[in-house]
């Protein structure tokens, strides 16, 4: 299969080369640097940054599997993926995909617990239910978004995609046969794994206002300060996403896919790291003593 890109201009090609490359090198080093400071810090080794440890190695994984192909694609005339290469792509996709918008769900229930029912805080997020809780949200994710697709095998008539990766419905629109079915699928799921955690989050942080407006100003702004970082990353994943499949695939072209999926394939991964670490007190403050401790 062939994948066409962006350009096949060598001078467009090496513009886009440097700045994926960059974006690339961001994400690596952010992500990282995140979960070498939660594992290494005693003081971060609490449920809301054990989530947040997950979700670097969610981004690191969203990242990987697209960012170093594309960037080959790029110095090659040929872009060819196998279907096995092209299929692996698209279930991996989909399980980083399901598995973080569910834990954006379970941070934000992390938040509600915290500052609704501090008092209760240690019992209900003790460190077994946030395990039971990941293992929940890794066999949802695999039960809806991986295993349908591989339930629900397509015949090709094309080999040419028009994208920078196996993205499936890019995939989807190379099928010889009627996709009406298909697309009522990812409609279905869609729904489930998108708009109930969306329903969750926003159920969870009006809650979270009400107690904090209860607050005194003083303690007010340290609470906002944890929940912030978090709705602007749930606004990156679900606005994109959002776009993108709730509908037909047929409602979309080729070229709208592929630019919104810059945004939470390539452009999130980058920016997560960077809106914890300068929104989250706790996280600026591990980074400037990790940052001097390796300077010195």
């Amino acid at each position: 299969m062939i994948l066409l890109g962006f350009s096949m201009d060598p001078k467009i090609n090496g513009l886009l080369f440097v700045l994926f490359f960059a974006i690339y090198v961001v994400t690596l080093s952010g992500n990282s640097l995140i979960i070498i400071l939660i594992i290494n810090n005693a003081q971060l080794h609490k449920p809301m940054y054990f989530f947040l440890c997950v979700l670097s190695i969610l981004d690191l994984c969203y990242s990987t599997t697209a960012l170093p192909k594309l960037l080959a694609d790029l110095f090659s005339t040929e872009r060819i993926i196998s279907h096995l290469s092209c299929a692996i792509q698209i279930y991996v996709m989909l399980l980083v995909a399901g598995i973080e918008y569910q834990l954006l769900a379970v941070m934000a229930y992390d938040r509600y617990v915290a500052i609704c029912h501090p008092l209760h805080y240690h019992t209900l997020m003790c460190w077994g239910n946030c395990y039971k809780l990941m293992a929940l949200v890794f066999i949802l994710s695999f039960m809806l978004c991986t295993l349908p697709s591989i339930m629900s095998p397509i015949t090709i008539c094309s080999n040419q995609i028009n994208h920078f990766m196996c993205e499936m419905l890019a995939v989807l629109k190379l099928s010889c046969e009627d996709i009406s079915s298909n697309e009522l699928q990812i409609f279905s799921i869609s729904f489930i794994i998108l708009l109930l955690p969306l329903v969750l989050i926003l159920l969870s942080y009006g809650f979270i206002i009400s107690s904090v407006i209860k607050i005194q100003s003083a303690g007010r702004s340290k609470a906002f300060s944890t929940c912030t970082s978090h709705l602007g990353v749930v606004a990156l994943y679900f606005g994109t996403a959002m776009l993108m499949y709730f509908g037909p695939a047929s409602m979309y072209s080729s070229d709208q896919e592929k630019y919104s999926s810059l945004f939470y394939v390539i452009i999130s991964p980058m920016l997560n790291p960077l809106i914890y670490s300068l929104n989250n007190r706790e996280v600026k403050d591990t980074m400037k003593k990790f940052l001097v401790k390796i300077t010195h």
